[in-house]
């Protein structure tokens, strides 16, 4: 038997090695190899990203030519580093500095050099590039956009980041990404697929032609258009109205949830974002810490919501059977709650129903609502409890699950939060009565205000709030087309609704009105404290204004907010009805209101903090 060891143990060498061989060459995939192929030079050929139009067929996004200087570090050869910077229009330093990261990156892979060549750069540059070996130029496309508004909105295009290079094996270095807007959300469908081309390398890295004549490249496939549901003129009239002024405005259509405007403002012209000098309009707007472009603050801001949310504890209020349409209450000025507690109203006095209360933004009922609400239960805990799931039922409290990339939760209380926030005694209702007025703890997106009336305006649903409208060839998800109810029965709402129309017509609103369109709204202020020195201080409060339009069958269903811009009818009111005229119309007729909003600046407001007496609150 030891004779034919060593003839057996050479014949399963033998074996294990043609086993080996027939793996690679039948089962092991060509694609893969070819990839790790140091021979084989890869060259990818980038697809144009789709484009981008607006609800009416307006085409907001396109995309213009551009050329890239790419490297493979190991095929470098010594080169006039002079002369070639000059081309380039950077310093040596510069030089040694991107070479030494793409040395980093990788060796024998190409990466990015120089990024964004202009045309009249590429064309001097082209003649000479084969003088630098290492070095070729690469055509792809940069976002051409065709509107200087709405950024927040579309977004804008950078290098992925070393994260996502690690991450996702689709990206390469110097590959650009949708970041922000819609350029992130949709990346996938606008990006397309990247094709590449396989090049035969001699011994001496000489090009040779393509390997096995190309049967392995494939072409690049074009990324999908997509058509949001923005209406571009809306959106460029509402960010001509935020001139000089800082907020959100959020307009959605309650039939569908979809968005007609996101509006932050400040804002800035997306076109400052594409090309060589993007990175230093970048730094720019992100060091701007006083205005804060970058921000979007139509999904980002979060703040008390004021008397809008005085509908909401009212329609609490008639589903917990606390009160009815027909309860009244009569008020003096002040509310008495507890022992020494007081609430005051500057709704003119009186005897108030629900109707008239939505209509004079009384503090007093609604306080009084709120209380019944809760004390109808024997255990605090258990009433705000019920109160917290109602509102959570709205949508706030968190995030409502829209198609952008970015958002807060707000924040709507319930017990276990007030067991923390008081643990040395036993809280109750007359505690968290700020609740009532929306002064309390309740945060709010401008985006969540939005939702929130738009399932007002539906009688008790909502469908979640999304920008995309088609895309070309896809489908978009059923999330957006499937109702949301709230928890609270249709029949609340027509009380609700009256009341709302009433303070257009003879309420907090009555000289915001727009002939011959029936609008529903609400009047808002939010207190406005900041610390300053160490101390609290309460500076110009912020204007809110919510509604919808028109009263049945509605098309539009907004929520404005201005900081430091006073009382709720003041600015961010007036700023609702001509965006309300605006979309339903075409046109603006209240010239007059038109003018005086537009010519309106609020930095002075903005550039000197200042403490002084309040405003009231339900005005």
């Amino acid at each position: 038997m030891r004779q034919f060891l060593l003839f057996i143990i050479i014949i399963l060498v033998g074996l294990s090695f043609i086993g080996r061989l027939f793996y690679l060459q039948v089962y092991n995939s060509e694609e893969h190899s070819l990839y790790d192929d140091n021979a084989i030079r890869k060259v990818y050929d980038y697809p144009k990203r789709g484009f981008v139009y607006d609800r009416n067929g307006t085409l907001l996004v396109s995309n213009q030519p551009s050329y890239d200087v790419m490297v493979i570090p190991r095929e470098v050869k010594p080169l006039d580093t002079l002369e070639f910077c000059t081309l380039l229009k950077i310093d040596k330093e510069q030089f040694k500095k991107i070479y030494k990261r793409a040395y980093h990156y990788s060796p024998r892979l190409p990466s990015v050099f120089v990024a964004q060549l202009s045309k009249e750069d590429y064309a001097v540059l082209q003649e000479k590039m084969r003088k630098y070996e290492g070095f070729y130029i690469q055509k792809r496309s940069l976002r051409d956009y065709q509107t200087g508004v709405g950024a927040n909105v579309l977004g804008y295009i950078a290098e992925a980041t070393p994260y996502q290079i690690e991450n996702n094996p689709y990206y390469n270095m110097g590959d650009l990404v949708g970041k922000q807007g819609v350029e992130l959300s949709y990346e996938e469908e606008l990006r397309g697929v990247k094709g590449i081309k396989f090049i035969q390398k001699d011994r001496f890295n000489r090009d040779l032609g393509p390997y096995k004549d190309g049967i392995y490249d494939t072409i690049p496939q074009q990324g999908k258009d997509i058509t949001i549901s923005i209406d571009s003129k809306l959106q460029e009239y509402g960010e001509k109205l935020m001139q000089n002024k800082r907020g959100g405005i959020v307009a959605i259509e309650p039939a569908t949830g979809e968005i007609l405007s996101l509006i932050s403002a400040p804002t800035y012209n997306p076109n400052l974002l594409v090309g060589r000098k993007r990175s230093r309009n970048f730094t720019k707007l992100y060091n701007d810490t006083l205005s804060r472009p970058l921000i979007d603050r139509g999904l980002l801001r979060m703040h008390e919501p004021g008397s809008p949310f005085k509908v909401l504890v009212a329609l609490e209020a008639l589903q917990e059977n606390a009160i009815s349409p027909e309860t009244t209450i009569t008020c003096s000025g002040v509310y008495h709650y507890g022992r020494r507690g007081t609430m005051g109203c500057h709704c003119g006095g009186g005897r108030r129903d629900l109707v008239l209360g939505i209509a004079k933004s009384c503090n007093s009922y609604f306080a009084n609502a709120f209380r019944k609400s809760i004390d109808k239960y024997p255990d605090a805990r258990k009433g705000v409890n019920v109160w917290s799931d109602h509102m959570k039922s709205f949508g706030l409290g968190n995030f409502l699950g829209y198609d952008l990339p970015i958002g807060k939760k707000g924040n709507i209380p319930d017990a276990d939060y007030y067991d923390k926030w008081y643990p040395d005694f036993k809280w109750g209702s007359t505690t968290i009565i700020s609740n009532s007025i929306g002064q309390g703890e309740v945060l709010v997106t401008p985006i969540q205000l939005a939702n929130v009336t738009a399932a007002i305006a539906n009688r008790g649903y909502y469908y979640t709030p999304h920008i995309i409208k088609d895309i070309k060839g896809d489908t978009i998800s059923k999330k957006y087309t499937t109702k949301n109810h709230t928890t609270i029965e249709p029949r609340h709402f027509e009380p609700i609704i009256e009341g709302l129309y009433d303070v257009y017509e003879h309420g907090t609103a009555r000289f915001l009105q727009v002939p011959d369109i029936e609008i529903c709204g609400k009047t808002g202020t939010s207190e406005n404290f900041t610390i300053i020195d160490g101390k609290r201080t309460q500076l110009t409060d912020h204007s809110i204004f919510v509604a919808f339009a028109p009263k049945d069958n509605p098309t539009i269903a907004i929520a404005v907010f201005v900081e430091n811009g006073y009382y709720g009818s003041r600015w961010a009111g007036r700023i609702a009805s001509l965006m309300i005229e605006k979309y339903i119309k075409g046109e603006v007729t209240l010239k007059q209101m038109e003018k005086l909003v537009l010519e309106k600046s609020l930095e002075d407001e903005y550039a000197k903090p200042y403490s002084g007496k309040p405003f009231t609150i339900n005005r």
